[in-house]
């Protein structure tokens, strides 16, 4: 077996992905309307309010909608075809919303109706160029040569877009093209894009509108355009954030150096410092502060203009720090980061950070970020300098079926010690528990992250690098028969794995004294997994819990939309009776008698 791993630095320094994803709270979040069109003007009747819907991933541009409220759909038809623009205009903007596309979808997405983020059908793809979904869409000249007149297009990072008829999810941040007296002075950005919970760009810069915009020209405020002419498509739950207030200012920087070992903050009034200077930047390494063992005091004046709550949040490395504004402390002593918030009117007023550096071993780094109403997150430190020591990314690739044995930690803070994480070429990946018998989690797009268990000491856990389904916490899931939710005496005994000529494991364990093979295997097209579970068996059916969910539809042809459409089951092959659903502690599972074989596929 051999695993391929890539050891490389950030595009940008950590903290600028710091103040971007720090949003956990948002100050001017306005959800759009979808209980009628009144959120956007007049348009085509391609366009309309619904409650639900559901595409076949193998009938093209086709959606079968249910009425309702709660979700916007396009419908285009030769008649009908016009783009949807909303009332609102925007400058900064962080916007967050669900889609779902027909199969061979097409549409996009236009920040200020001129700057598109793509939305296809792009299930499968291997290598996503800027035409795919997520991709932000290239630039167009008919006056450029042949062959060159689309360019400054930007592919996603990796593809992780879900089959046709599944929810995806869409975070986008924004930035607006700056002007002065009339003129352009600097260019719009997709700060970050997000696609299915990964990060797929970042820091993305924007000479001039993309292709099929509203208009050609750049403005400081826009609508919001959605693709109509081209295919089918659906959202929901959107929600968009403006940041279009000033941000406070800081000024008045006076820096107090003070030497020795501070282990806790110590009280300034009974010690002297060394050393004192006036600057115009917050930083751990200011000229005169001491490589180790000292404390650095900044104070000064932040001016707010825009009242209300604002959240701060300290990173300190190698001792503690703390944030006091108008003598109050936002946040007490801190020991590596802390997040807090406080009410501040419109005024200026003192503030006092300190840093207490005494960890050798650690570089110096201090970085406090802030942000408000109507104010994206922003750095009051030194941009220069990475918040913490972050370490490059070790990630493992899976150019061939690859196999990394280590633990993985699942939400709700379940760790996974016999966890064998299952790659592939195809972009279609596993984690199986052998204690359990279980498959814990798929994913789409790359393989896996090992930081955490390669950098420094490590912890010995592996994560996803791409678009992740979890399975829940592991539990043993056969019963011995159909009238029973107790598996405690399966007396479940994993007996390893072996591995065919393609490197890919099959699983063996024993339940009730019987011998199981477990076999998973990616489907054909990069669609998703294929498992084959058969028993030596010569008695009565064994009860098998394929899934639980809030819901599972069944939607034909032995096939089930499960949760809010977040993938497809479809049982291949079962020897014995039918499937069941059946409730449990305010779930429902989907269970299967099976005698001697069980074939299913996860469609994702």
């Amino acid at each position: 077996m051999i695993i391929h791993f890539t050891r490389y630095s950030a595009i940008l320094p950590s903290i600028f992905v710091a103040l971007i994803a720090m949003g956990s709270k948002t100050f001017s979040q306005q959800q759009i309307d979808l209980t009628n069109m009144s959120a956007f003007k007049k348009t085509g009747t391609n366009w309309q309010i619904a409650g639900d819907l559901r595409a076949d991933p193998n009938q093209k541009h086709h959606f079968t909608v249910s009425p309702g409220k709660g979700v916007l759909v396009n419908q285009p038809v030769k008649e009908a075809r016009e783009n949807l623009f909303t009332q609102l205009e925007h400058g900064d903007l962080d916007i967050e919303l669900d889609y779902m596309m027909a199969a061979g979808s097409n549409a996009g997405i236009y920040l200020q109706g001129r700057y598109e983020v793509q939305m296809l059908d792009s299930w499968g793809v291997l290598r996503p160029n800027s035409g795919d979904n997520g991709g932000i869409y290239e630039r167009w000249d008919d006056a450029r040569p042949e062959g060159k007149r689309g360019y400054e297009g930007n592919a996603p990072r990796q593809n992780v877009s879900k089959a046709p008829g599944l929810w995806q999810h869409f975070k986008i941040s924004f930035q607006a093209p700056r002007f002065s007296e009339g003129k352009k002075v600097s260019n719009a950005r997709f700060l970050r894009v997000e696609l299915n919970g990964v990060l797929i760009h970042e820091n993305v810069e924007l000479t001039g509108p993309t292709r099929s915009s509203m208009a050609e020209d750049e403005v400081a405020l826009g609508p919001i355009m959605v693709q109509g002419d081209h295919g089918p498509v659906a959202l929901r739950n959107i929600k968009v954030t403006h940041f279009n207030k000033q941000k406070p200012a800081v000024d008045g920087i006076t820096a107090s150096i003070y030497k020795g070992k501070f282990v806790t903050l110590p009280d300034l009034s009974k010690i002297k410092s060394v050393f004192q200077k006036t600057t115009n930047i917050i930083s751990a390494n200011l000229e005169g502060i001491p490589a180790n063992d000292f404390l650095v005091r900044y104070t000064g004046t932040i001016h707010v203009k825009e009242p209300g709550e604002y959240l701060f949040n300290l990173n300190t490395s190698g001792g503690p720090g703390r944030l006091s504004i108008n003598n109050k402390q936002v946040l007490p002593t801190v020991n590596k980061t802390m997040k807090g918030n406080i009410e501040l009117q419109a005024g200026d007023w003192p503030f006092e950070l300190l840093y207490a550096k005494h960890q050798d071993w650690n570089k110096p780094s201090l970085a406090l970020e802030a942000s408000g109403p109507g104010v994206r997150s922003f750095s009051m430190t030194d941009e220069a300098m990475p918040a913490g020591n972050d370490p490059d990314p070790i990630l493992v690739n899976a150019p061939e079926n690859t196999i990394l044995r280590s633990f993985v930690d699942l939400p709700g803070g379940k760790r996974v010690v016999h966890a064998v994480n299952v790659g592939s070429a195809e972009g279609v990946h596993y984690t199986y528990d052998m204690d359990n018998g279980m498959l814990v989690q798929i994913w789409r797009g790359e393989f896996l992250d090992a930081t955490p268990m390669w950098h420094s000491r490590g912890d010995g856990s592996s994560r996803p690098s791409g678009s992740v389904i979890h399975f829940g916490q592991p539990k043993f899931q056969v019963y011995r028969n159909i009238n029973t939710t107790d598996s405690s005496g399966a007396s479940f005994l994993p007996k390893g794995y072996q591995l065919d000529d393609k490197n890919r494991p099959m699983f063996n364990y024993f339940i009730y004294g019987k011998k199981l093979t477990d076999a998973i295997r990616v489907l054909e097209n990069n669609k998703g997994l294929s498992r084959e579970i058969n028993i030596s068996n010569d008695g009565e059916p064994f009860l098998f819990k394929i899934a639980e969910a809030s819901s599972f539809d069944e939607i034909g042809n032995s096939t089930y939309l499960v949760g809010d459409k977040s993938y497809y089951l479809k049982l291949d092959e079962v020897s014995g009776e039918k499937p069941l659903i059946r409730d449990m502690n305010g779930t429902k599972e989907l269970v299967v008698p099976v005698k001697s074989k069980l074939r299913y596929s996860i469609i994702f």
